[in-house]
């Protein structure tokens, strides 16, 4: 689409050789200048790409003058006829490389200072990116992860549109409730001692969305965590959430596969018609994530019963415990040095482990391990198959409590697979997993906490184990993966206000404390409640990953650094008495 306006026929990048011998005008940034030999180049930039205008001073003075005093990132327009490039000076780089205008007047619509970088330099600080973020929208691989995100958007809501999804925007300034992490709380002026919340997530409104008889309802929304940063993590991100009444688990599958499959076509991908389904704890013991990255094997394997035969008896103390072991095989690995060995180690350990035990499978056939004088021959056998081992290979492996087991073999897993170049990182894995825990324990908190959220419905067949087992409840939920990251999660919700109740119980809420904080959300169950389910993607991570860029900063606007701050406009920053008193609050801590 030609842009056109009253200061502009055509985009720089949109002019093409269609339009040679017609005048244009053309408005942007100076990309470049360069004077060789009198004659003076001058790329021209905006956000449709880059053109070349030329000057001699032979041809038009005038004109030649206002070129002479061009500098980089100078706001120019120029109007001259479109002409074809000399054949030798084709840049096939250029869309418009073929062609390029003399122009019959040029006007310097703003000059500019020396940046305080050079745009699309690879070695500029990210605080100083962060800081100029106005100048760093600039460089071509900002500019195009937002148009990725624009396009990705305007996909996505043409075809929830077409799926008869309304979009509803829900409140901002909401009230507290524990969904995990930590909110942003707002005080109140009108309501002294008072205070709202920053929601992290639309939860509880689109539920009453459902309640309302909206059946399907998308948003994309703002939400807030005031939580510890990564990343992939900001204190407020976007995502995109939906709800329908009247499905289960399968129906939001089916529509955020078709979802997906017309997002990731943007980026020439063609997704499977059906994507495969892992349950959670399949997930958990191949590959020690619920975020599997499947682009390659190296998968885990259990040693356990084997070793409770064994007279290992530090790690059968282990799992006599409820503890688990779980081992990786790197074919090639017997090769390691002992100070590689000791790295490998020291790695797993920094991951969490205590210990890290290995077997070495030598090519004369033997094996080498301090472990294997606590196992028998025969168990030493039975390990080596179960790994899958040969000659010239090497299994590590640790036992511990499952969440560490899990995490640092995962973790070893993922490490391995980028040493050993194992990962495709033009390959597409997408997938889901289903049937997570209901709750697990937290050793911070002291009590069980919802894996995911209150409102996740819990298996059918375990609601009854809520209060008495709640470790081994499943939950109807799920999340869709791709290639080792969350794009997003859901659940069937609980539309039965008793199950509810249950639920807060599990929690360790007492009748008051949920009725302080979710009364109104039960006191609408009470009045006919369609069965729904839902799903958020995270939007921010979705164009990451698809422009495969490491940080979610690069495809937000305006971001945070990693300690929640902004560099360009100094935020947080300091309120005033004046703010302080009309807000109620006195400040018992020193501010710099």
């Amino acid at each position: 689409m030609l842009t056109t306006t009253s200061m502009k026929t055509h985009g720089c990048g949109e002019v093409t050789k269609n339009e040679i011998g017609k005048e244009i005008t053309i408005a942007g940034w100076v990309s470049a200048v360069r004077d060789l030999g009198g004659i003076i180049f001058v790329e021209v930039r905006d956000k449709s790409g880059l053109f070349q205008l030329v000057s001699d001073p032979s041809k038009n003075p005038e004109v030649y003058d206002v070129f002479q005093k061009l500098r980089d990132e100078f706001v120019i327009k120029a109007t001259g006829k479109v002409s074809l490039r000399p054949e030798e000076t084709f840049n096939e780089k250029l869309a418009t490389g073929e062609i390029e205008v003399y122009p019959t007047s040029l006007e310097i619509l703003s000059t500019s200072a020396v940046l305080p970088f050079p745009l699309n330099a690879e070695d500029v600080s990210e605080d100083v990116r962060l800081k100029y973020r106005y100048l760093d929208l600039r460089q071509e691989k900002v500019l195009n992860c937002l148009k990725l995100r624009h396009n990705i958007v305007k996909t996505i809501r043409k075809y929830l549109d077409e799926h008869n999804f309304m979009e509803v925007e829900t409140p901002i300034l909401i009230k507290t409730t524990p969904e995990g992490a930590r909110d942003y709380l707002v005080p109140s002026r009108v309501q002294p001692g008072k205070f709202y919340a920053l929601p992290q997530s639309p939860q509880i409104f689109k539920q009453l969305l459902m309640v309302g008889g909206i059946e399907r309802y998308y948003q994309i929304a703002k939400c807030f965590r005031d939580e510890d940063l990564r990343a992939d993590r900001q204190p407020e991100f976007t995502q995109v959430d939906m709800e329908m009444s009247f499905v289960e688990q399968q129906d939001i599958m089916n529509m955020v596969e078709g979802l997906l499959k017309e997002v990731f076509r943007l980026v020439d991908y063609e997704t499977p018609d059906k994507l495969p389904v892992m349950t959670y704890q399949e997930a958990m013991d191949k590959y020690g994530s619920d975020r599997p990255d499947v682009r390659f094997g190296l998968e885990l394997f259990d040693i356990g019963d084997i070793i409770m035969n064994s007279n290992f008896d530090i790690v059968k103390d282990v799992l006599k415990k409820g503890g688990i072991v779980r081992g990786i095989k790197i074919e090639g690995g017997a090769k390691y040095s002992r100070k590689e060995l000791d790295d490998i180690t020291k790695l797993a350990i920094s991951y969490g482990a205590k210990a890290l035990a290995n077997i070495i499978y030598l090519e004369d056939g033997t094996a080498k391990s301090p472990v294997l004088k606590f196992v028998s021959e025969e168990q030493a056998k039975q390990i080596q198959e179960r790994a899958g081992a040969k000659a010239g290979d090497i299994i590590f492996f640790v036992a511990d409590k499952p969440k560490v087991t899990y995490d640092v073999m995962g973790r070893l897993r993922l490490w391995f697979g980028d040493k050993l170049g194992l990962i495709d990182p033009n390959a597409h894995a997408l997938l889901w997993i289903v049937d997570f825990p209901m709750f697990e324990y937290s050793e911070e908190d002291n009590r069980y906490v919802s894996v995911h959220h209150p409102f996740t419905m819990p298996n059918k067949e375990d609601i009854d184990k809520m209060e008495t087992d709640p470790a081994h409840c499943r939950s109807i939920a799920y999340d869709i993966v791709y290639n080792g990251n969350e794009l997003g999660g859901g659940s069937v919700r609980i539309h039965d206000g008793e199950i509810q109740k249950r639920v807060f119980k599990a929690l360790g809420l007492s009748e008051e404390e949920t009725q302080e904080k979710f009364g109104f959300m039960i006191n609408a169950f009470r009045y006919g409640t369609p069965p729904h389910a839902g799903l958020a993607l995270g939007l921010d991570r979705v164009v990451a990953l698809l422009a495969k860029t490491n940080s979610i900063r690069d495809v937000i606007a305006f971001p945070k650094n990693s300690n929640a701050k902004c560099l360009m406009t100094d935020a947080p920053a300091v309120a005033t008495e004046e703010q302080l008193r009309e807000l109620h609050l006195r400040l018992t801590v020193k501010t710099n």
